[in-house]
């Protein structure tokens, strides 16, 4: 039965959805961004119409919009009738819940920062996950992997041991496929590469608490592709997958599995092109190209984001990247899994995507023209993803379920080449849409196995297609996705263990962790909803317990919380993989409420938070860090530190230090280049080529002291424009600069400048007397690391006074990337 524990205000709030026997509204539970759709769903057993509904504040009890039900949608699932309540246009922050006459919703909220942390959360699912040394139970499992079936042909006789233990179990059971793995590689890589503001450094490389300068989602992808290098050791070997169904014996914890005949070793089948048969199922591999192209995305990626932080894992990972794409030649087809006892496989159809995105990746890495029109030959052959427009699909048919190439092609693309290939994205998310609008949640997904893991798929392709061909009529359809994962449902559940903690949640997932110890999967995400023909025809399910969600259930679509139902309640490890990246792009919106100046470059924070960024620079003076240091450590605060490439080299050991101790340290460029000359701001005294090598230098050397990531900095002189913010954007890093006003940068200045000359005095009365007219919110605080001799009054001198007095007026001091 559903133990759903409140852990917030929302307690007793929540308690308020009751409503009428048989009508309900259901919400996102995480809850809606200020400026994004926001849509929930009224559904009723009954025939009662409706035509308006109110959102009330929890707080004061008191309306706060009014708005028009519009369409009435008819009979669907369980229910007899329902509408879209549409509030975007409310968008002031705040608690609130939705009244329909005498029915009321859950509360909910609207803030930014409601999907704040929680792609980080969900990496707590992929750890759990891990084989080898496992960071949450703190032990190793299944350290003997494996010996070889299928590989006479390179050299390796049937039962020869190889070394491939590592990577992660693929769901509640134990087994591990490549083709799943590289797939969800490949999606961390993504998500840090198109959203690394959002993730943080909690962990080490190992999964436990600590930090060790790199985001947490690329230590779990490293976790992935060295995995992955274990799976392709050699040019001429690559394996698919260790272990079988014969893994699903007996339910237990992960440890050493004595079930195949060899001990604690487990199989692990190589990749011929051929089909293979252990025990009397046989799957209908036709070729090498599915899994290997795979390898080939993940490797390429990985190879450009680990390139500033470890340059011979990322010379690695490029040569993997090259043999792996041959692999992917040696027989064009599909790579299929191996099962031995039962007749479910990855019964993958499709190859030409793996092949376009492999191929982008490639030209990414070697620059060859000729893979980019290897990419659009593939494009074409494959337009849409087939259950698109066929509305079904056997199990991970059409792996991984969209077409990640198009994407990557797109962006490589211009005029009418780019548009050919978004009309693949739009037809596809047409076909969708001329499904969903027949029902009150826009569901057009098929109930197929892991519809939850097609859900957050087609999400994404819509977030593609909106980001790179500006067409945002698809809103609505991309955002109920996501709302269904979080609750606007029919059962009115969120499809993730643990998220929102307050919510309506899987508690009883097909996993051994939560089965047998209690343990919580958090940030897992279950397979979901699966039509009832299907769910009737499942081998060996059994509900253990009663149906909390009876009501709910329909001949169309069944979900149950039960750790009897495998096929709609087990987790992923992919498909949590794909809602990673998701939620991080959710995540990032909370960017545009950072405030930019005429140039592109970030300039305040949120104005909604108390909170302040401390930023200090250094170039030829050093005179104050030591004193910075001091005061951040005495008042436990964190600071972003931009330095040029001539500091690095004379302040290697305190940076070093200061970074250890978790503050942000970045580039000021390497040898403080004044790009636009003082009189005339928008011309430019660099190139593009001088400012890339200069920036790439000043990150390099912060990199050789084992200093990354880095993915914002501060111009030289504080002096830029439009062009310089765009090059830097370019390679992945935000140009930040000081909050207009207060005047804290003008520390460089002395006495013999006469009128240009600020005393610190001034500075911090300058700081008090915004603070008392508009407030700090957001405030970028820039204080120079150290000053010309003939400024005798430093202002980091009067740095610990100036947190202390800022706390007590209750602001938060927090590094950039958190604003």
């Amino acid at each position: 039965m559903k133990k759903i524990l409140f852990l917030s205000i929302f307690v007793g709030l929540f308690l308020l959805g009751k409503g009428q026997e048989n009508t309900w509204i259901r919400i996102n539970q995480l809850g809606y961004l200020p400026e994004s759709k926001k849509v929930a769903v009224w559904v009723s057993k009954g025939n009662e119409a409706i035509t308006a509904f109110e959102i009330i504040d929890s707080k004061s009890n008191k309306t706060v919009f009014k708005g028009t039900a519009g369409q009435a949608f008819g009979r669907y699932g369980p229910f007899t009738s329902g509408y879209r309540l549409d509030f975007s246009d409310w968008k002031q922050a705040g608690t609130y819940y939705l009244r329909v006459k005498d029915v009321k919703s859950t509360v909910f909220k609207i803030n930014n920062d409601v999907y704040q942390g929680t792609a980080d959360f969900t990496l707590r699912y992929m750890r759990q996950q891990r084989t080898l040394f496992n960071p949450f139970l703190q032990d190793s499992c299944h350290t003997h992997d494996g010996f070889t079936l299928y590989a006479q042909p390179v050299g390796l006789p049937d039962s020869t041991h190889v070394d491939v233990g590592g990577g992660w179990h693929d769901a509640s059971d134990y087994l591990q496929y490549a083709t799943t793995s590289a797939n969800a590689t490949y999606h961390l890589l993504a998500a840090y590469r198109d959203f690394p503001e959002v993730f943080s450094d909690q962990k080490q490389a190992n999964g436990l608490d600590g930090h060790n300068g790199l985001a947490d989602v690329l230590d779990e992808a490293k976790w992935g592709l060295d995995w992955l290098l274990k799976m392709h050791p050699k040019s001429n070997i690559m394996f698919n997958q260790i272990a079988d169904d014969r893994d699903h014996t007996k339910l237990r914890m992960p440890g050493e599995d004595p079930y195949y005949g060899r001990g604690f070793e487990r199989p692990v089948y190589f990749i011929d092109g051929n089909p293979q048969q252990r025990g009397k199922f046989l799957n209908n591999t036709t070729g090498t190209s599915s899994t290997a192209a795979k390898f080939v995305s993940a490797f390429a990626l990985g190879h450009r984001l680990f390139h500033g932080f470890n340059s011979t894992y990322s010379r690695q990972l490029k040569s993997k990247a090259r043999t792996a794409y041959a692999y992917s030649h040696i027989k064009p087809g599909v790579t299929q899994t191996v099962s031995v006892k039962s007749p479910y496989i990855y019964a993958e159809d499709n190859w030409v995507d793996d092949m376009e995105l492999a191929e982008i990746e490639m030209h990414t890495l070697f620059g060859d023209k000729k893979h980019v029109n290897a990419a659009l030959s593939y494009a074409k052959q494959e337009k849409i993803t087939p259950w698109m427009i066929r509305d079904t699909a056997n199990h991970y048919q059409y792996y991984p379920f969209i077409n990640l190439g198009h994407h990557e092609l797109a962006k490589k693309l211009e005029g009418e080449a780019r548009a050919e290939v978004l009309s693949y994205y739009k037809a596809g998310i047409d076909a969708v849409w001329e499904r969903a609008q027949q029902n009150m949640f826009f569901r057009g997904v098929p109930f197929i196995w892991c519809s939850n893991n097609l859900t957050t798929s087609f999400a994404i392709q819509c977030l593609w297609y909106r980001t790179v061909s500006g067409d945002e009529r698809y809103d609505e359809l991309e955002q109920a996705n996501l709302d269904w994962l979080f609750g606007v449902n029919p059962w009115g559940t969120s499809m993730v263990y643990g998220l929102p903690a307050w919510g309506d949640t899987p508690v009883d997932p097909h996993s051994a962790f939560t089965h047998l110890q209690q343990y919580p999967i958090d940030g897992g995400l279950v397979d979901g909803p699966v039509y009832t023909a299907t769910y009737n025809s499942l081998i060996g399910i059994k509900l253990l317990e009663e149906d909390e969600y009876a009501e709910f259930q329909s001949d169309l679509v069944v979900y149950h919380d039960d750790f009897g139902d495998y096929s709609t309640n087990e987790p992923t490890m992919d498909g949590t993989a794909s809602l990673i990246y998701l939620l991080a792009a959710q995540e990032s919106k909370r960017q545009s409420s950072k405030i930019k100046d005429k140039y592109g470059a970030i300039v305040q924070g949120d104005t909604s938070k108390k909170q302040i960024s401390l930023v200090f620079t250094g170039h030829e003076f050093r005179d104050g860090i030591a004193e910075v240091e001091k005061a951040l450590d005495k008042n436990q605060v964190k600071g972003s530190f931009f330095v040029t490439g001539e500091f690095v080299k004379k302040n290697t050991k305190i940076l070093k230090r200061l970074f250890k101790k978790g503050n942000y340290i970045g580039p000021h460029s390497d040898a403080h280049l004044l790009y636009s000359p003082w009189e005339n701001r928008d011309s430019l005294l660099v190139n593009e080529a001088d400012f890339k090598k200069d920036l790439q230098l000043n990150v390099d050397r912060l990199a050789k002291i084992g200093i990354t990531p880095v993915d914002h900095f501060i111009p030289p002189y504080e002096w830029y424009n439009e062009q310089i913010v765009g090059w830097a954007n370019k390679m992945g890093i935000q140009t930040y600069n000081f909050t207009p006003g207060i005047r804290t940068a003008a520390d460089y200045t002395y006495p013999q400048m006469e009128s240009r000359y600020v005393t610190s005095e001034a500075i911090i009365n300058q700081i008090y007397a915004v603070e008392a007219q508009k407030g700090l919110n957001g405030s970028i605080m820039l204080i120079h690391l150290g000053t010309d001799k003939r400024r005798k009054d430093k202002l980091y001198q009067h740095l610990d006074e100036l947190i202390r007095e800022l706390k007590l007026k209750n602001y938060n001091f927090v590094l950039l990337k958190k604003m």
